[in-house]
């Protein structure tokens, strides 16, 4: 038995890790480093393995940060099977293919830029098409259910069990026999929280061998989410009393719905205008709520009550879904009193750089960020204070109003990552990932009785 690390390695993004076990080799995540150039050249880099020898990848959630290099893995020879949830299954298909169009126009992009700059340039190739992320699709196996067990090999066992994190989002646990050993090891994947609106509290296993945990916001707790819901609806009455736009780069999955929820609940109590001015310009977001009211088994019981009763948790009289880019672009002739609601959440791409661009030199504008920001990307230099940042090219000031309210991540904070870890039992090991190397260290200094390491990129460890 024998477990490497092969992506959010002493790092925040591309979750990849191996498994291997009574002769079979199980991935579990395959997701994109997310940030600066260095990362974007890093997922063009050879996996650490071979893609053909992998006999299962199990997908813990469709964050483009764990499912993103699927089509590449495919692209490599993978010819194996992958299992997730019904929900992840259809997240991870437009996430996919998002990511692969985006990959094209990037590259599209590229290769103009570079033949005016130097002539007969050559092309400049994506890292994946959507050809690719068609043909990995093709690879999607048995659907999991929370809590039943799946037997992949002799020797094999896959559990996975809700995360709370996102729509079909779950840690996995996989029940390892090898010559008279055994071991049950937990991947978290993504962690969310618990009192959430919309999804179930986290339900990890006990009796843990092993578990491989993210840590994200591990040397921090999050604001409770009360006054997180209050500070975003006196964001918005005060820029629309100033005149200007709120735009929210927001992640297309589990994000915006919650926004959307809460811009709901604000307009019914009173909190917010009536018949708010809402557009939710994301094409991937809007196919993401439609796929969310597919999916009520998902739900905590106070949404699961609503769908019901025949009410939509999603529904706001003034909403707006912006699928085609000219309606997009038409957003944009409003001067103020419209929430603008925009992937990507760090905005690494996406309709949001549009909006950013005509609001942010605005003093009447407000921008609100709800999420984490990698380092690296624009989100995250606007958050820390940049007085300019370059946006297609062109060097804009930062005159608006910049939030930033943290109640509303889909991660777990620090007392609920340890809270999770406490109830997995005591393990033996717990190998920390998908943190930045100071936010892991801090958060190693806070677990008691487990051996913890920190894995670096490719590093191997026997079980």
């Amino acid at each position: 038995m024998e477990i490497s690390f092969h992506g959010a390695a002493q790092g925040v993004t591309g979750s990849c890790h191996l498994i291997e076990c009574s002769g079979k080799k199980i991935l579990i995540d395959c997701g994109l480093y997310q940030g600066g150039r260095e990362l974007d050249e890093e997922n063009a880099e050879p996996f650490g393995f071979d893609p053909g020898a992998i006999d299962y990848l199990l997908l813990t959630h469709a964050h483009l940060d764990h499912c993103g290099r699927i089509p590449l893995l495919v692209k490599r020879g993978f010819q194996g099977e992958i299992i997730t949830t019904a929900a992840s299954r259809e997240l991870a298909r437009i996430v996919m293919l998002d990511a692969a169009g985006l990959e094209e126009e990037d590259a599209a992009r590229a290769t103009r830029r570079a033949r005016r700059h130097g002539g007969r340039a050559a092309e400049v190739t994506p890292l994946y098409t959507t050809l690719d992320a068609l043909n990995a699709l093709d690879y999607f196996g048995r659907v999991a259910s929370y809590g039943k067990p799946q037997q992949l090999s002799e020797g094999v066992q896959a559990t996975f069990c809700d995360a709370g994190h996102i729509l079909g989002s779950a840690s996995i646990l996989l029940e390892l026999q090898e010559s008279g050993y055994s071991r049950r090891v937990l991947f978290s994947g993504d962690l969310g929280y618990s009192g959430r609106v919309i999804l179930r509290d986290p339900n990890p296993p006990s009796n843990v061998d092993v578990v491989v945990m993210e840590t994200t916001y591990g040397n921090r707790s999050h604001k409770s989410l009360k006054p997180s819901v209050e500070e975003l609806y006196e964001a918005i009455t005060d820029t629309f009393h100033r005149g200007g736009n709120v735009v929210i780069p927001s992640f297309a999955l589990e994000r915006a719905q919650e926004i959307l929820y809460y811009l709901r609940e604000g307009e019914k109590a009173g909190q917010l205008p009536a018949s708010l001015q809402v557009f939710l310009d994301s094409p991937m977001a809007i196919r993401a709520t439609e796929i969310f009211r597919r999916h009520p088994e998902c739900f905590d019981e106070e949404a699961a009550e609503l769908f019901r009763n025949g009410s939509d948790p999603f529904d706001l009289p003034g909403l707006s879904f912006t699928r085609e880019t000219a309606e997009s672009i038409a957003i944009n002739r409003l001067k103020g009193g419209a929430v603008i609601i925009a992937g990507s959440g760090m905005c690494t791409g996406g309709r949001v750089r549009h909006h950013l661009k005509h609001n942010l030199w605005r003093r009447d504008s407000t921008v609100i960020f709800v999420g984490y920001a990698a380092k690296g990307t624009l989100a995250r230099r606007i958050v820390d204070g940049a007085r300019r940042v370059r946006v297609f090219g062109d060097e804009i000031p930062v005159k608006a109003r910049i939030y930033t309210i943290g109640g509303f991540s889909a991660h777990a904070g620090q007392d609920e990552l340890l809270s999770w870890h406490k109830r997995t039992g005591q393990p033996e090991t717990t190998f920390l990932v998908h943190g930045e190397a100071d936010v892991m260290s801090h958060f190693a200094s806070r677990l008691k009785d487990t051996r913890v390491i920190m894995p670096e990129l490719h590093q191997s460890f026997r079980l």
